[in-house]
């Protein structure tokens, strides 16, 4: 049985207009954040063409279905890996690498730079959404056998890719990943009593890390090899105006912009503040003090509308696998305004991960316009799928 439903009746017009408000917002944002002079590149333009280009990856990936998805997943894991693979092997001095502020990530192509790891984010979540799908499939009946052996899996296919970005060192990608891995292990079906002592042991591995970053870094730096920069950061989350000069320079700024906007901000263009990086990562103090709590909050409030569509999308779907790709992409998102807004706010330590769909960049906007991709190919195709597979039945 086909579907009778036309192009206009199944593609998802809300999600579509969901995304035609955040470029409005984001070159809102960017363009006001180029008065402050940090650079003389116009990165509208820039911004809009990277708009362009997603806006076609999501019309390509949005022409496959879920079980092509599921059939390549491995193969897509595996390019993504590779990728990461070559950015590790080749020399820092090579022309085709772009290493960062110590950080080697990026590719260095004629379009522009390109890090791998975002879109590998998305490579990672089809991937692990096929391993939990297939599992569960030849384990229907669940003992803690077939669930910590899932975990296992699930261990290992984190790792492979999560020890290629914590050398370039990415730790604020390193985190999204285990938000990812955290939020498909939740909605997998593994039974609590397992997955419990896993969860507070790594939040007693993290609050242990935490006091050891503030207590004993020479330990942390020759048995672990942290790099000092990272408990800079913490440092100056704790007290950045002891660092005032420093590392705790990002975090004052973006403190003092996003309070002096008060309720209803200054007004477009009209920032004094001078913030660094106020066109990628922290995005959201331009917004704080040109448009007060008001804009900031509505800024918010879309990405709750964000994230309540997507999950409304994900309870609607019948197929396991698209349930949990679109699990791990709602993960992914949410982690990402999570950290980026609370990083600004010091609700949170400074992890350099930009706010989705406003931040500057075409490397994140493309791989979260991947993500979102695969969402409208979810509901685009759910319900031929759907009947497609009672057919089969």
């Amino acid at each position: 049985m086909e579907n009778k439903k036309g192009f206009a009746d199944r593609f998802d017009w809300t999600l579509a207009f969901i995304i035609l408000l955040f470029l409005i917002i984001s070159l809102l944002a960017i363009s006001s954040a180029q008065t402050s002079g940090q650079y003389a590149t116009n990165f509208i333009p820039k911004q809009l063409f990277w708009y362009v280009v997603g806006s076609i990856i999501i019309g390509f990936v949005m022409f496959f279905e879920p079980e092509q998805y599921k059939k390549l997943s491995w193969y897509i894991y595996a390019i993504g890996v590779f990728l990461l693979l070559v950015l590790f092997i080749l020399p820092d001095s090579l022309a085709l690498v772009e290493p960062r502020n110590g950080a080697k990530s990026w590719f260095h192509l004629p379009v522009g730079d390109i890090q791998p790891a975002e879109f590998m984010k998305t490579f990672y979540i089809l991937g692990l959404a096929r391993l939990i799908t297939i599992h569960n499939e030849k384990n229907q009946i669940k003992t803690v056998k077939t669930d910590l052996i899932l975990l296992v899996k699930i261990g290992v296919t984190l790792i492979i890719p999560l020890a290629f970005i914590l050398t370039q060192p990415d730790l604020g990608t390193s985190l999204v990943f285990l938000a990812i891995t955290i939020a498909l292990i939740i909605v997998a079906g593994i039974a609590w009593k397992i997955i419990l002592p896993f969860f507070i042991g790594g939040i007693g591995i993290g609050g242990l890390l935490l006091w050891m970053a503030v207590y004993m870094q020479d330990f942390l730096e020759d048995k672990f090899g942290f790099d000092p920069y990272q408990f800079a950061r913490i440092y100056s989350w704790l007290d950045p105006y002891s660092y005032a000069s420093d590392e705790g320079m990002h975090l004052i700024t973006s403190l003092n912009a996003i309070g002096s906007g008060e309720i209803f901000g200054k007004g477009y263009g009209e920032r004094i503040v001078y913030v660094p990086e106020n066109h990628t990562d922290f995005i959201f103090a331009v917004i704080g003090e040109e448009y007060g709590f008001v804009g900031a909050s509505i800024v918010v409030s879309l990405y709750f509308l964000l994230i309540f569509h997507l999950t409304k999308i994900t309870l609607q779907l019948k197929d396991a696998y698209s349930t949990y790709v679109c699990a791990g992409i709602i993960a992914m998102i949410t982690f990402h305004v999570f950290e980026n807004i609370g990083m600004t706010i010091q609700l949170l330590p400074i992890t350099g991960i930009p706010l989705p769909f406003i931040s500057y960049g075409g490397s994140s906007l493309m791989g979260n316009m991947l993500a979102i991709g695969l969402v409208f190919s979810m509901k685009f195709h759910h319900r031929t799928y759907m009947f497609a597979k009672n057919e089969d039945d």
